[in-house]
């Protein structure tokens, strides 16, 4: 199993959206490490999401409930969307601030990679995570 975290801009597509949707589809990448990360998604892993540029901070647990298929909103076959449901939201949220704060974290793609959209995560980074936001 594998763990992920997904970026959204809250003003295009915030957490509560997908909660109230309660499934949608993951596209829009354009960057090829990030597409790549789509087509390693399984079903059933967790994603942590994350609001970026506003807020900067992750406040919910998703997981990939359909693999990568062609992305709907692009006529490229190079590009790929996956599709993911909520599964729960943060008690805390946790901000970059103390993503970067924590150096059990220093080396997560986030902090290392920051524009990248789609990035897998270490167990551990995972579990520290959901312990900082007081989830589990």
């Amino acid at each position: 199993m594998k763990y992920w975290l997904v970026k959204s801009e809250p003003f295009k597509y915030p957490w509560e959206q997908l909660v109230k949707d309660k499934e949608t589809f993951w596209d829009g990448v354009r960057n090829y490490q990030a597409r790549n990360n789509l087509k390693l998604m399984e079903k059933g892993e967790p994603c942590l999401f994350y609001h970026s540029n506003e807020g900067k901070e992750i406040v919910g647990i998703a997981e990939v409930s359909k693999t990568h298929f062609p992305d709907p909103t692009i006529d490229d076959d190079r590009w790929v969307a996956v599709n993911i449901k909520p599964v729960k939201p943060f008690k805390k949220p946790v901000s970059l601030a103390d993503i970067k704060a924590n150096p059990e974290l220093e080396n997560m793609g986030l902090v290392r990679q920051g524009r990248l959209s789609v990035i897998e995560l270490k167990k551990a980074e995972f579990d520290t995570l959901l312990k900082m936001g007081e989830t589990k």
